[in-house]
């Protein structure tokens, strides 16, 4: 199997850019957070649920979710993340149980019952296609029947003819400064060295793993949103 470590970005295992971490990405996950809560409560989760939050990172979704649901399940192959994650859950009243687990897509083991959510928000480009498909295969089979997958993802929302074109056009929104956000420079290396796919084939991949997509927006023509539902 895939050494998920290998793949995970040596920045995200640096404690230097990860203490940077939530400064560089800004108020989008605050508000990517609320949203993705918004859509969960919409769909049952409630006080009784069960959440995993696959790719946890700084734990910026953790923290939103935590108070409104029974337990959390944080997930992230990064010690500095889980370590950022941690220092966050210390300092908000969170009155649920949250359980920081060190592991990825293709390595976490559900433990218990079938859980009522999953989240993933910018984790599944760190893997080949093939492997995104079998991510999408476990988080299916930890989900009941009837459970919610929120997925955020930077996928092409294009065609390969087209693509150049489409990324030069993401580019031209690039942040100035690598301070406060993320340059130009930056999204070039998102491309050469990690493994966004495109819609018309994460797409496929879902409905494959058993998901029925209820939702789907894409900003930009990259930062794309799913929510998709498993079928009994």
């Amino acid at each position: 199997m895939l050494d998920e470590l290998a793949f995970a970005g040596d920045e995200h295992l640096d404690p230097a850019f990860v203490a940077a971490y939530d400064r560089k990405q800004g108020s989008a996950p605050d508000a990517a957070a609320a949203e993705d809560l918004a859509i969960l409560r919409a769909h049952g989760v409630g006080e009784e649920s069960t959440v995993v939050d696959l790719g946890a990172g700084t734990g910026r979704f953790v923290a939103a979710v935590a108070p409104h649901v029974a337990r959390v399940i944080a997930v992230d192959v990064s010690p500095p993340m889980l370590e950022r994650l941690q220092q966050r859950l210390d300092q908000i009243d969170i009155t649920g149980e949250v359980t920081a687990v060190r592991a990825g897509l293709l390595t976490y083991e559900h433990r218990g019952g079938p859980v009522d959510a999953v989240h993933s928000r910018n984790v599944l480009h760190q893997v080949p296609d093939a492997f995104k498909a079998v991510a999408l295969h476990r988080v299916a089979r930890m989900l009941r029947p009837g459970g919610v997958l929120r997925l955020r993802d930077l996928v092409y929302d294009t065609t390969p003819g087209r693509l150049e074109e489409h990324l030069r056009t993401w580019f031209a929104g690039a942040a100035d400064d690598p301070a406060s956000g993320y340059t130009a420079a930056d999204l070039a290396g998102h491309v050469r060295s990690e493994h966004s796919t495109f819609t018309w084939l994460l797409e496929p991949m879902l409905e494959v793993a058993g998901f029925a997509i209820v939702d789907r927006t894409v900003h930009r023509g990259v930062y794309a949103a799913y929510t998709c539902i498993r079928r009994n």
